[in-house]
C-alpha cells in the first residue's frame, strides 16, 4: 500500500517547510507564529454587505447528519452551531447545508425546508446559538458574518436512506462507479426551474431568520455543480456555458429581487477529476475512466485529454458571471467527496467508502491553493475563501498566513479541524500553543460514520463523541471493512 510521511512526524515548522516547498512549485509558509497571528487578525471589508469581517478565519459548512427527520435541528445540531461561535472565526460560511426541499437532502437527517414558518423559527435559533457562543467567549458580534448554505443534492440525494436522487444528465463514468444511477430519472427543464424557485424561497427564509448572506452551493457533485458540467445535456440548461449557467443566473437574479438586503455567495468546485475507484487488494485510487479524451465533457474545469488536470477557463468565466451579478464572496473547492475524495478532502486515512490517495496529500492541498490563486489573480476585488487546509494540521496556519500575506486568498476555511478542535482559530489568533491532542489527523471518521448511517463527529479526538455509543459501533464497522495491505 502506498503511504506518505504523516504530517505529525515533522518536528518543526522549518522541517515541514523544506518538504512543503519541494512538494509543488511556488508553495511556501511563514515560520514565525506571532507574524502568523498578526496576519490572521486583519479584518476584511465586505462592500456589498456594508460589514467588516473581524479576522481571516472562515468555517466551512459541516453537516452533522444529526438533524431530526422532520428537518429541524437536534441537540447535537445546536451544539455544533454554538461551537461555530466559540471558534473565534468571524466568517461562518453557511453553518451547514440547508436543503431547499425534502427530496434534495443528502441524508435523512439533514436540515431542510419542510415548513416556512417552522424553518424561520429554528434557523433563527441556530443563528442565535452562534452569536451566543461568540458572546460567551467574550467576542463582539459586530464583525461576525453568518451565512446559510442552500443546496439540492441532485443525483446524490438520500432523503430516506438509500440513493434516491435525480440526474441532470447521463454520466457514463459516474454510472460505472454507481450502477444504480442508470435507473434514476433525468430532471426535466421544468423540474430544474421548480428547484430554482425553491432556492429563492429558502433564501427568503434565511433573510427573515437574520442571516447576512446565503451560499448558492455549486460544488462537490451536487445539483448545481452537475448542471455546470452538463456539456452533453440538451436544451436550455445544457451545452454552452451560457446555458449551463442559466439556472444559477436565474436563481441569483430572483433572490436579488425577493431579498434586496441579503448578501450572496457561492461555493464552487472550480476544477474536477474523473471518478476514482480503488485497486483491489492494494486499495489505491485509480481513475475509473479509460477514455481521457472525452472525460472533460462530463466535468467542469477539467482539461481535455486528462483525468485530473485543471482547466480554469470556464471557472474563471463563471466567476465573471457571478461578479456581474454582484456576488463578492466566493468559496473555492475542487472535485467531490463522492468520486475523488483524495483531491477534494486530502487525508492521511481514507473514509470507509474511499481509497488510499494515489498522490501525496500535500500535492492535493497544493491543488486547492493553486485553484484559489488562479481565481484571485483574475478577480482581485472578490473575496475568496480557500479550502483543503486541514490536512496540514499544526502547520495549517503557517501555510495559510503566507497565502493571505501574498494576497492570494482572503479567508482560510477550515472544516474537519473545526470538528476536532473548535477553538483552533482562537488559539492561532491569540498566538497560543496548540493543544496537539485535539489537532485533526484526518482519520476520516467524521465521514466514515455518516457513510454507515451514524452521526458525524470527531470520534477519535472529541471526548463528547468518543463517549457516545456510535463510537463503539464505528470501531466495529472499521474493523470489518479494513483492507489488507
Amino acid at each position: 500500500m502506498k503511504r506518505f510521511p504523516p504530517i505529525a512526524l515533522f518536528k518543526s515548522v522549518e522541517e515541514f517547510r523544506e518538504t512543503w516547498t519541494a512538494s509543488s512549485p511556488g508553495m511556501d509558509c511563514i515560520v514565525d507564529q506571532e507574524s502568523v497571528s498578526k496576519i490572521f487578525n486583519k479584518p476584511v471589508q465586505l462592500t456589498g454587505l456594508g460589514k467588516s469581517v473581524g479576522n481571516r478565519f472562515a468555517i466551512h459548512p459541516m453537516e452533522g447528519w444529526d438533524a431530526n427527520r422532520d428537518g429541524s435541528p437536534s441537540e447535537l445540531t445546536f451544539r455544533r452551531w454554538r461551537n461555530l461561535g466559540l471558534s473565534g472565526a468571524k466568517l461562518i460560511w453557511g453553518g451547514e447545508a440547508f436543503a431547499v426541499q425534502g427530496d434534495g437532502r443528502a441524508n435523512p437527517n439533514q436540515l431542510y425546508n419542510k415548513s416556512r414558518d417552522e424553518s424561520i423559527k429554528f434557523l433563527d435559533k441556530l443563528r442565535s446559538s452562534i452569536k451566543s457562543g461568540h458572546d460567551d467567549a467574550g467576542d463582539s458580534v459586530s464583525d461576525l458574518v453568518i451565512g446559510l448554505q442552500l443546496t439540492h443534492s441532485g443525483r446524490f440525494a438520500r432523503p430516506h436512506g438509500p440513493r434516491d436522487g435525480k440526474r441532470v444528465f447521463s454520466h457514463p463514468f459516474l454510472e460505472e462507479k454507481y450502477p444504480e444511477d442508470e435507473c434514476i430519472p433525468i430532471l426535466t427543464d421544468g423540474e430544474l426551474e421548480a428547484i430554482g424557485e425553491n432556492f429563492v424561497e429558502a433564501a427568503q427564509i434565511a433573510a427573515e431568520s437574520g442571516f447576512d448572506f446565503v451560499d448558492i452551493k455549486c460544488c462537490h457533485g451536487y445539483l448545481l455543480h452537475e448542471v455546470l458540467a452538463g456539456h452533453t445535456r440538451p436544451g436550455q440548461y445544457g451545452g454552452s456555458l451560457q446555458n449551463r449557467t442559466r439556472l444559477f443566473r436565474n436563481i441569483v437574479t430572483d433572490i436579488r429581487a425577493a431579498c434586496p438586503g441579503l448578501g450572496l455567495g457561492v461555493r464552487l468546485s472550480a476544477t474536477d477529476c474523473v471518478p476514482f475507484n480503488s485497486i483491489e487488494d492494494e486499495g489505491i485510487g485509480v481513475p475509473i475512466c479509460q477514455d481521457s479524451e472525452n472525460a472533460h465533457r462530463y466535468a467542469f474545469g477539467l482539461q481535455p485529454g486528462t483525468f485530473d488536470a485543471p482547466d480554469y477557463d470556464e471557472p474563471v468565466k463563471f466567476i465573471d458571471i457571478a461578479d456581474e451579478l454582484g456576488i463578492e464572496l466566493v468559496n473555492i473547492s475542487i472535485g467531490s467527496p463522492y468520486y475523488c475524495p483524495h483531491v477534494q478532502r486530502p487525508a492521511a486515512y481514507p473514509p470507509s467508502d474511499g481509497y488510499v490517495s494515489p498522490e501525496d496529500p500535500l500535492r492535493s492541498v497544493a491543488r486547492h491553493i493553486m485553484a484559489v490563486r488562479t481565481c484571485k489573480k483574475a478577480f482581485p476585488h472578490i473575496k475568496f475563501v480557500g479550502s483543503g487546509y486541514s490536512y496540514l494540521q499544526e502547520f495549517l496556519s503557517h501555510v495559510a498566513a503566507y497565502e493571505i500575506q501574498e494576497d492570494m486568498v482572503d479567508f482560510v476555511g477550515i472544516g474537519r479541524m473545526f470538528l476536532s478542535y473548535p477553538e483552533f482559530p482562537r488559539d492561532v489568533l491569540a498566538s497560543r500553543p496548540f493543544e496537539r491532542k485535539r489537532i485533526c489527523r484526518t482519520f476520516s471518521d467524521c465521514t466514515s460514520a455518516p457513510r454507515n448511517g451514524l452521526v458525524s463527529g470527531c470520534y477519535p479526538l472529541d471526548p463528547y463523541y468518543k463517549s457516545r455509543p456510535e463510537a463503539l459501533e464505528l470501531k466495529k464497522i472499521k474493523k470489518m471493512t479494513a483492507k489488507k495491505p
